[in-house]
């Protein structure tokens, strides 16, 4: 097999900008596509209306029609065009800020896609001041990144408190199987948030006991033979917590009684200060999307072993972080300044993140807070292997500069801190 020759710096780069430039054109054309797209399907929506003699029903067989009429035009099912439809006309006829910012390429379709969800459950008469905000939001900041924000305004704007509305969904909690394919099942758990969150958080750090002692332990021979994956070790740690208690291959030791049920689950929640006050606001578990006040409350006072994170609900500045197991200030600041990874568009919660000196250590870069920062373990080492650079601007400001000299600015989440450490 003759190797294909190497090709210079100079030459990976201008090829590489070539790629860039192409690929956002098209995603310009692509977007601008997607708009007409819901606005033709939204005409669908309306033509369905016009046509029916007004009961509801008759509105539905007319919307059917259409929507087999379309999907066989363009090879899709009538179920799947009626969806499209209605998510068309929730768009056009609900969220016209949000379409317009879009079609002006000022948030992307993923933006789009949080606000309606976000949005769904809120009366008519608060979503146009919902989505102004929402829109102004999500054009400073990537989808996954504004998910949990956006969500969370929508819990506060609503007449119900986000407490009250939990109660009601965590009384419908459930387990069902749904059987599958090839003596396969799925077991699904409906369950609050934080406790699904911390189900898995458990079983990935005793996968990852499992899994970063098979080169220490080759001697032994179930554990020389372990070939499993990562989720296929998942699996079989959840399966015999459920059905015996214990893992049944506990590597970290000889016996099969060995540390693993020592692990004990983690989550990172941001806690407003009114919240532990009695109020009802939403609460951010950190990385992932909102829980309830009750829920955060019972966290923060009665389980020493949860990060504790407490915001004025005004400005936004840190009031305290505690946790009960011993840390440094220093860490415990970080934590509550990032949040998160502080890689443009990362949202991994900055408690599965590595403490990243900006300006590395054996160059000489200080331990100090305004040469640190949180990075998860893709993006540290991207930071290390690649040709992406950062550099800290102060008050926690990051600028990445890509290998194309694209800079990216990234500012300390929301909330902001403004405290120091101790």
């Amino acid at each position: 097999m003759t190797e294909r020759p190497r090709i210079s710096i100079d030459e990976h780069v201008t090829l590489l900008a070539g790629v860039v430039h192409d690929a956002v054109s098209v995603e310009r054309l692509l977007s601008h596509l997607e708009v007409v797209k819901v606005k033709v399907l939204a005409r669908a929506s309306a033509l369905a209306e016009a046509n029916a003699a007004g009961s509801a029903n008759e509105r539905d067989m007319a919307l059917r029609e259409i929507a087999a009429e379309l999907g066989g035009a363009v090879a899709a099912s009538d179920r799947v065009m009626q969806r499209r439809i209605d998510e068309a006309r929730t768009i056009v006829e609900d969220y016209p800020a949000a379409l317009k910012a879009w079609e002006l390429g000022r948030i992307t379709r993923g933006h789009v896609r949080v606000i309606t969800d976000a949005g769904a459950n809120l009366p008519g008469d608060v979503r146009p001041m919902f989505e102004a905000i929402a829109v102004e939001r999500c054009r400073h900041d990537t989808p996954n990144r504004v998910r949990a924000e956006i969500e969370i305004l929508a819990h506060r704007m609503h007449p119900r408190s986000f407490t009250e509305r939990h109660q009601d969904a965590a009384a419908r909690r459930s387990v069902r199987i749904v059987p599958g394919q090839n003596g396969m099942s799925e077991l699904i758990a409906n369950l609050p948030t934080v406790l699904a969150e911390g189900i898995h958080d458990r079983l990935t750090q005793q996968t990852r006991a499992i899994i970063d002692t098979r080169k220490e332990r080759g001697g032994i021979e179930a554990v020389a033979t372990d070939e499993r994956s990562t989720d296929q070790v998942r699996a079989d740690v959840f399966a015999d917590l459920l059905l015996a208690g214990t893992p049944a291959l506990d590597d970290t030791r000889d016996t099969t009684a060995g540390p693993l049920g020592a692990i004990r689950a983690r989550v990172q929640v941001v806690v407003p200060a009114t919240a532990l006050a009695g109020e009802d606001p939403a609460c951010d578990l950190v990385g992932r999307s909102p829980i309830d006040a009750d829920t955060a409350r019972r966290l923060a006072g009665g389980t020493p072993s949860w990060e504790r994170l407490v915001t004025d609900p005004v400005s936004g500045t840190v009031l305290a972080v505690d946790t009960y197991r011993v840390s440094l200030a220093m860490r415990r600041y970080l934590q509550a300044r990032d949040q998160h990874c502080r890689f443009p568009g990362c949202r991994m919660a900055a408690i599965r993140c590595e403490v990243d000196h900006t300006h590395d250590h054996a160059l000489g870069g200080q331990t100090e807070v305004t040469n640190l920062g949180h990075l998860c373990q893709r993006h540290h080492s991207m930071k290390q292997f690649t040709k992406w650079r950062v550099r800290q601007l102060g008050g926690g400001v990051l600028e990445w500069t890509s290998p194309l000299g694209r800079t990216y600015r990234e500012d300390a989440p929301t909330p902001a801190v403004a405290f120091a450490p101790a």
